[in-house]
């Protein structure tokens, strides 16, 4: 073998291992694309829904991926639940140690008193609504998609339960500058932010747990099941 000879093998060999070294590199990363791309949330959806779910004329993909921001990342039970002392089943409560089990007798029920807001005084006692499916089939008491879209994008509240106060505060209205057409603890200036594509896989999620009676109207927890 030439001199010439032997440069040219060393420097095809130094350009296989440099291909070598970069396919490695780059195929690395697609595993974390891999563990978190959609079809990988909507199996942990359906995995972590903790109740059966109605997908009767549901689009499967975006129930699965609605509960996986709903239980995932949302937490919506924890607001919208009658509160920690029925969140979780009996023997389910991971803050006691043990293996979380979920109500399904509260889940999504609203009902949730967050006491009086902005503070102590004559002011409203704040209380999580009911999310599940009313006897029309959809979510939240028969709101339809683009009412549920308006409600996660601008905070209004379309049940208007607590105005603003025109005069003192009477225990209902919200003082100023409370604007009392929008919704208050709900962090809906954060959930604004979601893609349609978000809002519309909570919103078949939604459409698809089973629903939670709730008291007469007005109550926030008002829902006629079927």
């Amino acid at each position: 073998m030439t001199l010439r000879q032997f440069l040219k093998t060393i420097g095809s060999c130094a350009a296989l291992a440099v291909v070598v070294l970069a396919g490695t590199l780059i195929r690395s990363p697609r595993v974390h694309a891999d563990d978190d791309d959609n079809e990988s949330k909507i199996q942990v959806g359906f995995a972590i829904a903790p109740v059966p779910l109605n997908l009767d004329g549901k689009n499967r993909a975006l129930v699965g991926l609605g509960s996986y921001i709903v239980n995932a990342q949302g937490d919506c039970n924890g607001c919208h639940s009658a509160g920690p002392a029925t969140e979780f089943a009996p023997g389910g409560n991971p803050y006691f140690g043990q293996p979380t089990k979920i109500n399904p007798t509260t889940y999504l029920g609203g009902g949730r008193d967050f006491g009086p807001f902005p503070g102590a005084g004559p002011f409203p006692h704040i209380i999580s609504r009911n999310l599940t499916p009313d006897k029309t089939g959809l979510p939240e008491g028969g709101r339809t998609f683009p009412e549920f879209v308006q409600i996660i994008r601008t905070g209004v509240d379309m049940d208007h339960l607590h105005p603003t106060c025109a005069g003192a505060p009477d225990g209902n209205c919200l003082p100023p500058p409370f604007d009392g057409a929008l919704l208050q603890i709900m962090p809906w200036p954060i959930y604004h932010n979601m893609t349609n594509h978000d809002l519309r896989a909570i919103y078949e999620y939604l459409s698809a747990i089973p629903c939670v009676a709730g008291e007469p109207a007005p109550s926030p927890r008002h829902n006629d099941c079927p």
